[in-house]
């Protein structure tokens, strides 16, 4: 809809004495020939003047003021500039983590070619010719500081060189792919690495020049390309000299900095490299090697005299060995994981985890599998057949154990617990995906997401393992699992409270059932009496010292069956538990233990019996402990210390005292309060009960008290403060117990009878008496019967 603007004449300028502003102001939007024209344009607006009496009326087209506002807003456009040496110095410098992935980039290029090849000669196949078969060979050549890599691929015309190798950026793969994509009829190969356009950049981490000759099937002519490190620019010319013809291919040649000339012309290190990044390229790649062998030679020895000398079928030979130079094939091994599981022996599985691994044991369990839908990828996860030797691998989330793969190119081993979580870092396997969100030197995944997926299923792939192991008929394999990694599964218990319906019916423990064998959650519980509510454990130093622990007099008793954790991580990881098919956890060494079947009427007379001497024992031994009371679970021992209910238990708090960077001043805090349990049972507890109703202020009977805490300090796993002084106390008992019982005789009184035998001697000295020995037997001597 077409709208205008008017400037109608107004009042302002209707005075006499203004007629010049009038005047001026019309002079502003007439068009200098005056009124000969109604239309006229005006910095870029079309105007359009009318007369009305004494005024001027000015209107613009709209449409002229919309084409100017759309041209002023659209702007106008330009290309990005890039300053060549820049970029590439950013690729070469600022990309890669490494430089020896320069070698994992062009062998990435040669397999390209290869496969392109390939796809291409099954519609058209005079491009294969009679060029050979299709491989790679890696020759450094150390007197020249240089390396050759040349494939037997599809090679490429003087538009691809310039399109490919000169323009940055520009991935022949992708534009292979992408025209593929097009032709639906086909297909598509996703065996082809290349993404990004810049890996064959990464020759210049490692040379100052890089030469690239290539023949195609397509063009009758050869070509070489050259350019400098430090250059924005390159040559492309064509290969005249008949001695370095090629049948087909590329031949890429680098020419090593100096630097670097030493490390990379090394024929072993880059067999390592290739075995390293590139073992499992689907082409054979041969690497120049020197090799060694065993000839026949004839002995040249000159004939003593009078000998004539031997005819020449007749002389003697020795052996000796000899180096000479040859092609070796580096990637033997196959990715076995491209392979259907079905047709795959358990010997090659062994096979290939030794080979791939370094190993000499073969794998506990492995598994073979694949998935699918929003991360598609493969993978084969062993179990190893032992722990690792080195105690710093242990629960190492940087052990390398994980490797990854993207189209059978090793892309990086070094996830930090990001593909396996740090208890199960003792895991071995390869992961291999055809399209992963990596950055653009391919070493690190970019989507955490994505890592989580592949994480979450390879996690519980693993523990899938695990208990197929464990329910198998070989007992002595989950035996074996369990003694190596069993310490790792513990940890899973503190540090992954998501999986722990997976981790626990795995856990095992010794019990007072089954002091010899170890026991899983699942048989304590069908072993449990009915009755029963909870699961009971101690936790000890040692399986000797769990047996013999006072806290489990009753219970054994009784029959209950307690689990022994002898280790260190057992008891914070079964705390971490709390329940299992909702049976709690019950730790016997601490307050408030409850069996279930006690005697009520008893228990309320023993209370109402021993609450003198409870309270007599407390207040002699004041803040030592919270309280003392009657025990239910002792049978034969006097008493125990037993820990708060949220307290540390005593062997907690040993582990505490042992931290290396712990903090002391938690100690007292999280040590909790101490309660003592006493036996109404026992006749040293009946004695301290008449003692403190008859003779409270006894001094015998307080150091008994104070010498009976100490001792239940430790038979119930705790340290005591001052070890000499317990040890002075119980020197001193042990003196009224055993003083002149098998007729001691003090020194001073032996003195006497050796003094007053002297004398009778002297008075005496004609006679000679014979003296029979006399026996000293007291009533009680146990020794007389």
């Amino acid at each position: 809809m077409a709208s205008a603007a008017s400037l109608p004449y107004t009042p302002l300028f209707s005075s006499k004495s203004d007629t010049q502003n009038r005047l001026s102001l019309r002079s502003a939007f007439l068009h200098q020939n005056g009124l000969k024209s109604n239309t006229f344009s005006c910095s870029g607006l079309k105007l359009k003047v009318d007369k009305r009496g004494n005024s001027v009326v000015v209107r613009c087209e709209a449409s002229a003021v919309v084409e100017k506002e759309t041209s002023e807003a659209s702007g106008e456009t330009y290309e990005y500039q890039a300053e060549v040496s820049r970029l590439m110095n950013l690729i070469v410098h600022s990309l890669y983590s490494h430089k020896e992935i320069f070698l994992r980039e062009l062998v990435s290029n040669a397999s390209d070619a290869l496969d392109k090849l390939r796809f291409l000669s099954v519609t058209d196949p005079s491009l294969l010719g009679d060029a050979g078969e299709l491989e790679i060979r890696i020759k450094p050549d150390p007197e020249k500081g240089t390396i050759t890599i040349s494939d037997t691929g599809i090679g490429m015309t003087r538009e691809e060189l310039i399109d490919c190798l000169g323009t940055i950026a520009q991935s022949g793969t992708s534009k292979f792919l992408s025209a593929l994509k097009e032709n639906k009829d086909l297909g598509s190969d996703n065996s082809l690495i290349g993404q990004f356009g810049v890996g064959f950049y990464s020759a210049f981490l490692v040379a100052e020049k890089v030469s690239v000759s290539t023949k195609s099937p397509k063009s009758d002519k050869q070509y070489i390309w050259e350019a400098s490190a430090d250059s924005s620019s390159y040559v492309i010319k064509e290969e005249t000299d008949p001695e370095k013809q090629l049948r087909r291919g590329t031949e890429i040649t680098l020419y090593l900095k100096d630097d670097d000339k030493y490390e990379f012309t090394e024929p072993s290190r880059i067999q390592g490299l290739v075995k390293n990044y590139s073992q499992f390229v689907s082409f054979p790649i041969y690497t120049w090697q020197e090799k060694s062998r065993t000839v026949e030679v004839e002995e040249e020895e000159e004939p003593k005299e009078g000998e004539e000398t031997p005819p020449e079928g007749e002389k003697k030979k020795k052996t000796k060995t000899e180096k000479y130079w040859d092609w070796e094939l580096a990637n033997e091994t196959k990715p076995i994981w491209m392979r259907n599981p079905k047709e795959v022996e358990k010997d090659q599985y062994n096979e290939f985890y030794k080979k791939a691994f370094i190993e000499f044991l073969d794998p506990l369990a492995y598994t073979h599998f694949t998935t699918e839908g929003e991360v598609e990828f493969r993978s084969v996860i062993y179990i190893p057949g032992m722990a690792p030797m080195n105690n710093e691998d242990v629960v190492n989330p940087k052990t390398k154990n994980i490797r990854l793969y993207v189209k059978r190119v090793f892309i990086s081993d070094d996830f930090d617990g990001e593909l396996f979580p740090r208890y199960l870092s003792f895991v071995k396997g390869v992961v291999d995906s055809n399209d992963l969100p990596l950055n653009v030197s391919r070493e690190i995944l970019q989507e955490s997401r994505i890592v989580r997926i592949m994480r979450k299923r390879l996690v519980r792939k693993t523990f899938d393992m695990i208990q197929e192991l464990a329910d198998g008929e070989n007992k002595e394999d989950y035996r074996k699992f369990w003694e190596n990694f069993g310490k790792f599964v513990k940890l899973g218990c503190i540090e992954d409270t998501g999986n722990h319906k997976r981790i626990t019916p795995l856990l095992r423990f010794f019990s007072s059932k089954n002091e010899d064998e170890l026991i899983s959650l699942d048989e304590y519980i069908d072993n449990m009496d009915e009755k029963q509510n909870a699961i009971y454990y101690i936790a000890t130093d040692s399986l000797k010292s769990a047996k013999s622990a006072p806290f489990l007099e009753k219970l054994v008793q009784k029959g209950i069956e307690v689990l022994y954790l002898v280790e260190p991580i057992d008891e914070v990881a079964i705390q971490n538990l709390q329940t299992y098919k909702e049976k709690k956890f019950v730790d016997v060494s601490k307050e408030d233990l409850e069996l279930g079947d006690t005697d009520e009427v008893k228990e309320r007379e023993n209370r109402q019996e021993y609450i003198l001497l409870c309270d007599w024992m407390k207040q002699q031994l004041g803040d030592k402990v919270a309280k003392v009371q009657i025990s239910n679970r002792l049978s034969s021992s006097p008493c125990v210390l037993v820990s708060g209910k949220f307290g540390w238990s005593a062997n907690m708090e040993r582990l505490m005292r042992a931290q290396t960077l712990g903090d002391t001043s938690t100690l007292e805090f999280m040590r909790g309060r101490r309660i003592m349990e006493v036996n109404p049972d026992h006749p040293i507890i009946k004695d301290l009960n008449a003692a403190c109703k008859n003779a409270p202020e006894s001094s015998e009977a307080k150091r008994a008290v104070d010498l009976l805490y100490e001792t239940a300090l430790i038979s119930s796993g705790f340290t005591p403060d001052s070890p000499a002084e317990l040890g002075g106390k119980i020197y001193e008992m042990m003196a009224v117990a055993l003083g002149g019982k098998w007729g001691r005789v003090e020194e001073s009184e032996a003195a006497d009878d050796s003094s007053e035998s002297n004398l009778g001697s002297t008075s005496e000295a004609t006679e000679t008496e014979v003296v029979e020995p006399s026996e000293v037997r007291t009533e009680t001597d146990p020794w007389s019967s």
